[in-house]
């Protein structure tokens, strides 16, 4: 109920411990996987240029993506004063990481073996059902540690590259997520605001 994605508490001068993001993974591999094959793989990175590489084509692509209205979250009207002034809270944080994503000490990107463009929509959904679980169960494990980290996908506009910066072959796997991650300055989240559970379950249907 506690892990936020942190972007402007991030400490971007605290190194953070190789044991540390290994606890996180082996927590990750407890998730479940599509048919036991276990695809999940991390790439760790915590050189300065690579990170500094990435976080120069994460601010590109933000920029692209502050352009689409109606996706773009400092675009999007939740119909409430009230409801928009926390919108816009999360738009400036959002902002803050996407000029800022090099700094972190650590970009983790959740991969998967194998590409499903072609296939059915079953083998598509499979092989992002064996990362997405598992990245968040690293998140969750990142906070119980003291860090912080942010679900993002920004640079896939530019997946290519972003496989060319962090040394993935996106022609064979498949990046699901990146997070940048970073011990966080003060320690003390609270749950986000969100719907009423009454507003979302549709009982027995649609």
């Amino acid at each position: 109920m506690t892990t936020r994605g942190v972007r402007k508490r991030l400490d971007f001068n605290r190194a953070v411990e190789r044991e540390v993001l290994r606890e996180c993974v082996a927590t990750a591999l407890q998730a479940p996987s599509g048919s036991n094959q276990w695809a999940l793989q991390f790439v760790i990175v915590t050189d300065p240029e690579i990170r500094a590489e990435f976080g120069e084509l994460y601010r590109r692509c933000y920029e692209r993506y502050r352009g689409f209205d109606g996706a773009y979250i400092g675009s999007i009207d939740k119909g409430s004063e009230e409801l928009n002034r926390q919108q816009h809270r999360t738009t400036v944080s959002a902002d803050y990481l996407g000029a800022h994503m090099g700094q972190a000490p650590v970009l983790v990107a959740a991969c998967a073996v194998g590409r499903a463009e072609d296939g059915p929509a079953f083998a598509k959904t499979s092989l992002l059902g064996s990362v997405l679980p598992g990245m968040w169960q690293f998140m969750l494990a990142a906070r119980l540690r003291g860090l912080g980290t942010a679900w993002t996908t920004i640079s896939l506009m530019e997946e290519e590259r972003t496989g060319e910066i962090l040394r993935i072959p996106v022609d064979e796997v498949t990046v699901g997520a990146i997070t940048p991650v970073a011990y966080t300055i003060g320690t003390e989240f609270k749950p986000a605001r969100r719907p009423d559970p009454d507003d979302v379950i549709h009982w027995n249907g649609w």
